[in-house]
């Protein structure tokens, strides 16, 4: 099975457009593709998917174990080619050691690496800059280099003649800037493609750039790719006895597809909402509402009044709830953004305004409280990931909270995860793994809930 990690020598050097035409490109030519993101992020995950037309999965170092990586990396047999798209640089990461870098992902999956060079202002210099790279640390493979926002046709001979002269990596395409290449952007970064109307129109652009401008048959040639794998085989699951509803809309599309198949496996049907359009909340035994962009869809949201309502009510009425970031939003009164100031479900007691910059932002570790709903031994401390622009007000002074926030920012005042009846709002993330089985958590509370009605 054949395996690459796309990474660059920075980050906002065009490496997303360029994965996501490359994943459509060889998804049109018949191969399995399975595409990875490393870390936290969903926006990447849902473009992956798309144009891989395969459930894209994280591989974060923070909150999942060296073996629970490799696990989830090895999990799919049926592929013809294991796709990463890596994050940041190819050596940055949190860690000044680089033990959680995508080289540090590269050596321990043992996969290739093709460079994305994002060549704005630069010609001869290319070389030395790919030269470091690869002296860096002499354990990465570099296969190859695709050079990004390339200005003309004369840019580009400048600099595979420095390639080819002083290096011995091949030049696998060159990108040049066009406006087609660029998905628009907010504070969180691309726009996620639930969101975006035409955006397998958008996908299939890319891939015709992508095809026109990088040797995508040499990409294969060297990758060693072949259509040679088993299909894939049935999911093990559960037999389902619970329904959990899931906000699942142009506003909430924040959600791990590991945390997803977990909640299958363990015997619950999700039940996709929209909370933007849908009147009737199904009859279900619990709702998850995972993050978003409810800002941006918060006319629509307001508007839908009968399913804040429906929402309110269930929360009143002991629905175990839980909600992540964009889902918190939702359920406070009301979110002020750009002049206006709409009502939401009102479940909770506490406002929103955005603000220009992030709130809240980066790896958390939080401490688990008595007033865990969840939880039956508190004290435990769990990683988590926040990335917010928003900020909580007006909260009312008599909530309790799941979280003493060790690392990160949460609600304020070193708090996170409101409590209130059966629901658990927090602006942190989390990921069903070793360190928080959350997703069985969850279930479990669910059914206690539903075995005291």
């Amino acid at each position: 099975m054949s395996r690459v990690l796309i990474s660059a020598a920075h980050k906002s050097s065009g490496k997303t457009t360029i994965s996501i035409g490359l994943c459509a490109a060889l998804q049109q030519r018949g191969y399995q593709l399975q595409p990875y993101k490393k870390g936290p992020d969903y926006i990447d995950p849902l473009w992956l998917t798309k144009a891989s037309h395969r459930p894209c999965f994280n591989l974060d170092f923070n909150t999942q174990s060296t073996d629970e990586i490799d696990a989830l990396w090895n999990r799919f047999e049926d592929a013809d080619i294991r796709f990463i798209e890596g994050n940041k640089g190819l050596f940055d990461g949190v860690d000044p050691h680089g033990s959680d870098c995508n080289a540090a992902l590269a050596k321990q999956l043992d996969v290739p690496v093709i460079l994305v060079v994002d060549v704005q202002g630069i010609t001869r210099g290319v070389a030395p800059l790919v030269l470091g790279y690869q002296q860096f640390d002499p354990d990465i493979n570099i296969l190859g280099v695709i050079l990004s926002k390339v200005a003309s046709d004369r840019h580009e001979r400048k600099l595979r003649a420095a390639l080819e002269e002083y290096t011995n990596l091949p030049v696998l395409g060159a990108v040049h800037r066009h406006p087609d290449l660029f998905i628009d952007e907010r504070h969180l970064g691309l726009v996620p493609s639930n969101e975006y109307e035409f955006s397998a129109n958008k996908i299939d652009m890319l891939r015709q750039h992508i095809e026109r401008q990088v040797d995508v048959d040499a990409l294969i040639r060297l990758l060693d790719i072949s259509s040679t794998s088993p299909k894939p085989g049935p999911v093990n699951k559960a037999d389902l006895d619970l329904r959990i509803g899931i906000a699942q809309d142009s506003a909430f599309g924040f959600y791990y597809q590991d945390d997803l198949q977990a909640f299958e496996q363990a015997g619950a049907e999700l039940v996709p909402i929209d909370l933007t359009r849908d009147e009737v909340l199904p009859e279900v035994d619990g709702l998850f509402i995972g993050g978003g962009f409810p800002e941006m869809h918060m006319q629509a949201l307001s508007a839908n009044q009968v399913m804040r309502e429906r929402i309110s009510e269930a929360v009143d009425n002991n629905l175990p709830v839980y909600a992540e970031c964009g889902g918190l939003m939702y359920l406070c009164r009301q979110i002020a953004f750009q002049g206006k100031t709409l009502p939401m479900t009102g479940a909770l007691p506490a406002d929103v305004v955005m603000h220009d910059h992030p709130q809240g932002r980066g790896y958390v570790k939080l401490k688990e409280t008595a007033q865990h709903p969840w939880v039956k031994e508190p004290g435990r401390v769990v990683p988590a990931h926040e990335f917010h622009h928003s900020s909580l007000e007006n909260i009312s002074d008599e909530l309790e909270y799941a979280y003493e926030v060790v690392r990160g920012q949460g609600i304020g005042n070193s708090k996170d995860g409101i409590v209130y009846k059966n629901t658990l709002a927090s602006y942190s993330h989390l990921r069903d793994a070793a360190s928080k089985h959350w997703v069985m958590e969850f279930i479990e509370f669910i059914k206690a809930c539903k075995n005291r009605v």
